[in-house]
């Protein structure tokens, strides 16, 4: 039986001492997700699993089951025997998270252990500074660092105006520009995925993130659809997914996601012009919205600032 070399896919010595930790138990990295089954990279190939009953009753927040991207410890080394069961997940390095759908107050982890987070958007009707905007300040959350990827150039007429709006909304975070047509910006989003290091894609349904890791992979893995009437994207992408590639840097694709839960975001790096303004407001608890001497307002009513901000 080959034998994986789990440093490949980013099993640094701080993985392995916590690893250590764990007598009679093996590492891994899941590499996919689909509900509660996990596909998992062993010492000795994929494995299908699922977590044992006592993580499940013992994990008080969803946030603490595995996700794409994380180490952990399961009761075995190859599925030969059946399919493996985990019991650990390793400490993160970086985690990229947002409030799960619905009225609970939970978070829910996209994806682990990630050095570059790509935040996708569109130059076409979808593009949007203040989603972009509730992205970073997740992204800078995260550990991770973010790069702007605007896609589907080809399909606007004002790159280099949105371009500049794009810079001055996002001050700190590299922009790259890509084209699905002639391919423009891809060896600039190359530079960022290095062997045994990983990245992940995120942003709306239908921007171009399966398009674009398509291209990086060089086939046609990930399914893509068209735009819709409103020249919006439809949502392909159903489950969170890591892959290798060629170069040996790795990928994470996931669900398009439209909201952002910032629960636990330092909105201070993308929020940057209201937080001085609230500096300036009279009373030191304003929630600016009818407060007297409120200078968030104020800036609104003299057309400084976007009423969507």
């Amino acid at each position: 039986m080959n034998k994986t070399d789990l440093k490949a896919f980013g099993f640094t010595d701080r993985f392995e001492r916590e690893a250590q930790l764990y007598k009679e138990l093996y590492p891994g990295r899941v590499l996919s997700q689909h509900r509660d089954i996990y596909r998992v990279i062993g010492e000795y190939g994929e494995m299908t699993a699922s977590v044992s009953g006592r993580f499940r009753y013992e994990s008080a927040v969803v946030s603490a089951f595995p996700a794409v991207g994380d180490f952990v410890m399961v009761d075995r080394k190859s599925d030969e025997s059946g399919s493996a069961v985990i019991h650990h997940v390793l400490s993160r390095k970086s985690i990229f998270i947002r409030k799960a759908a619905g009225t609970a107050n939970n978070e829910q982890v996209v994806a682990s252990n990630i050095d570059t987070v790509f935040i996708c958007m569109s130059l076409n009707n979808d593009f949007n500074l203040r989603r972009l905007e509730r992205y970073l300040a997740v992204c800078w959350d995260s550990g991770a660092i973010p790069v702007i990827i605007l896609t589907k150039a080809d399909l606007c007429d004002k790159v280099e105006q949105l371009i500049y709006e794009t810079s001055t909304a996002a001050a700190g975070a590299e922009i790259i520009v890509t084209s699905s047509v002639d391919g423009e910006g891809y060896s600039a989003v190359m530079k960022y995925i290095r062997p045994g290091e990983t990245v992940a894609f995120i942003g709306s349904s239908g921007v171009g993130k399966s398009t674009l890791i398509n291209r990086l992979i060089g086939e046609d893995k990930l399914d893509t659809n068209g735009l819709r009437d409103d020249d919006k994207g439809r949502h392909t992408t159903t489950k969170r997914e890591l892959i290798m590639l060629d170069n040996g840097g790795m990928v994470i694709d996931t669900p398009g996601m439209r909201e952002m839960g910032l629960e636990s975001a330092d909105l201070s790096r993308s929020f940057s012009d209201i937080e001085a303004l609230a500096e300036q407001c009279r009373f030191r608890d304003c929630s600016h919205t009818k407060e007297p001497g409120c200078a968030v307002l104020q800036a609104i009513s003299d057309g400084r600032l976007s009423a969507d901000s």
